[in-house]
């Protein structure tokens, strides 16, 4: 018995030598984090699958309660019986993929081992299936809060699996004597064997995500630093001023030699290794460079030849160039050179393509700040314009809370936050947006609110599925929801409920936001949207931006309509229906 438990320890150290393997892969990584998407449905299955097979053909002959041999097998004469980590497989594939995944594997484990025959060799058809859907029914639970079984979860599954094993060996045998001397002989090795190894194969998987969780949380740290102090640079725009400093800031961060910024045809700095012949406001001399700007996207060198640099004592042996992007278009890149090549890492490109999108939307929201000050409608120019600086440090304060506590949720914060800036820049140079769009915008500012307060507030949408596409000024909706958070809920911390609601009305599209909150003041709601009222929290100028702009686009019918009492207010407004292309 002690000696069928060390043949299968090995064969289980074959696998998850090769689990380990293949959770440094960042394709499998990859996979792992999508594992309830279909196609890395297939993929799990097809790698569980040929892992069940190898678990069959390398298994250990046991004869009249021997071991036999520890060869490759094929076929089984039919006294024989087999000893091996089948089950093991089939467990895991479930845990990992679900139902779907295990059935499958099950199913073709069970016909392999059913091809190598012995005896009762039908059985194990039947355990895999059985095995398939225990542990593919768990994993489907862990599937669904998008988390993996524990350890001691694992083991014990893994015990159970190979205990349902044992049961069918009994059950389903022809001559039951024998079929009781076999389990009295391999069931201990092989409960044992698969409780350890599904919990070895469930920490290495662990241990990789908890790794790269880590890693993401250190980035976005860094990323976040990196965007504090160069946001007050690059908003002034894209110019040899802004880049130096900006360019400075990385370097000391970074691990990085050499760090240059360039716009469509010049070096507008470079700061590092190489800085005596990578000289500022001379013109782009690297091909990798010139690729990046005619291609618009990320390119990576790891030879002085890659670079594409003439010069022959250039010190810089590998390089990654991504596109600065404003408006869709390619307006210069963001280099980063290494002295060694070996020092270009995932974690390192990852962080730089966070740098150069934040670095990009820094610069739109720059260049959005210009067009504003050309603007001759002043009403229109403060609203378009309206970026609030507050919210946007009291968000990266948020952010950078959540980093250490939750990485992932800080990380989809992050993009929340990149979002809602976005469509404030879009918005900035747009007359009209969908209504769909300008909802993305709610959910993001939402978002970003909520992390703040959780449980807050709760909002709730009844959109016509026809109006997505009707074109509404921009903000009208955030605006109003903003309003509600910030104005309606006074001191009160619970049942705090947003109702926003768009509905089509003869050729007209109705917009309703709507609180249970506390009320406007009597003597203040005549004049809420017609001119700044002084609140606690605010002025009111937003609404009456808001309102003169609506009359301006579409008349005195679409102003802003105010119902209040002590249950809670709502706005309305009605706006012409409207399918034209958006404004550029």
């Amino acid at each position: 018995m002690f000696n069928l438990f060390i043949l299968l320890h090995e064969r289980v150290g074959l696998i998850i030598i090769i689990a380990y393997m293949l959770m440094n892969i960042n394709h499998f990584k990859t996979m792992m984090g999508e594992r309830e998407k279909l196609r890395s449905q297939w993929q799990l299955t097809i790698l569980f699958s040929l892992f069940a097979i190898i678990s069959n053909f390398t298994g250990i002959e046991i004869e009249n309660g021997k071991i036999v041999s520890s060869n490759i097998y094929y076929h089984l004469n039919s006294e024989a019986s087999m000893a091996n980590t089948r089950v093991l497989t089939i467990g895991m594939s479930g845990l990992i993929g679900g139902p779907f995944v295990a059935i499958i594997v099950g199913i073709i484990s069970g016909l392999s081992r059913l091809f190598i025959g012995g005896a009762n060799a039908y059985t194990y058809l039947i355990s895999s299936v059985i095995i398939a859907l225990v542990s593919g029914f768990y994993g489907y639970r862990t599937m669904r809060r998008y988390t993996y079984p524990t350890v001691l979860t694992g083991a014990i599954i893994g015990a159970l699996n190979e205990a349902i094993q044992m049961i069918c060996i009994i059950v389903f045998a022809n001559h039951t004597s024998a079929a009781w001397s076999l389990v009295q002989f391999i069931s201990l090795p092989m409960i044992l064997i698969n409780s350890i190894g599904t919990a070895i194969f469930l920490s290495i998987i662990l241990s990789t995500l908890r790794q790269e969780e880590q890693t993401r949380a250190i980035q976005t740290h860094d990323v976040l630093e990196l965007a504090n102090k160069t946001l007050p640079y690059f908003r002034s725009g894209l110019n040899e001023a802004s880049a130096r400093p900006v360019a400075e800031i990385i370097l000391k961060l970074m691990k990085v030699s050499a760090v240059a910024i360039t716009n469509k045809t010049d070096i507008l700095t470079h700061v590092g290794a190489g800085s005596n012949h990578h000289v500022a406001k001379k013109e782009i001399i690297t091909h990798l460079s010139k690729e990046v700007i005619r291609t618009g996207k990320l390119k990576e060198a790891h030879s002085k030849e890659g670079i594409g640099c003439n010069h022959p004592n250039c010190p810089l042996k590998a390089a990654i160039v991504i596109p600065l992007m404003t408006n869709k278009e390619v307006t210069g890149t963001l280099k980063f050179y290494f002295t060694d090549k070996h020092d270009i890492t995932t974690s390192t490109k990852q962080l730089t393509r966070g740098l150069a999108n934040i670095f990009s939307s820094q610069l739109e929201l720059g260049q959005a700040e210009t067009q504003s000050k050309l603007l001759r409608d002043a009403e229109i120019k403060s609203l378009q314009a309206q970026v609030n600086p507050h919210f946007f440090f009291n968000a990266i304060n948020t952010i950078s809370a959540l980093v250490r506590i939750d990485s992932e949720k800080a990380r989809k914060l992050l993009l929340q936050l990149s979002q809602f800036f976005r469509s404030n820049l879009q918005g900035a140079r747009n007359n009209t947006i969908t209504l769909d769009k300008e909802l993305q915008q709610v959910e993001a500012y939402l978002a970003l609110e909520q992390a703040r307060f959780p449980d807050r507030f709760t909002i709730k949408y009844r959109i016509d599925d026809s109006c997505e596409n009707v074109l509404i000024p921009p903000f009208i909706i955030q605006i109003l929801v903003e309003n509600a958070v910030k104005h309606a809920f006074k001191h009160r911390r619970t049942d705090n409920i947003i109702n926003v609601e768009a509905h089509s009305k003869q050729q007209t599209l109705k917009i309703t936001v709507s609180d249970n909150g506390h009320g406007i003041e009597a003597e203040k709601l005549p004049l809420v949207g017609q001119m700044s009222v002084t609140s606690e929290t605010g002025t009111g100028s937003a609404l009456e931006n808001l309102n003169r702009r609506l009359i301006g686009l579409y008349g005195s019918k679409a102003q802003l309509h105010f119902d209040s009492t002590a249950q809670g207010t709502t706005v309305s407004c009605y706006i012409p229906y409207s399918y034209t292309k958006e404004d550029n």
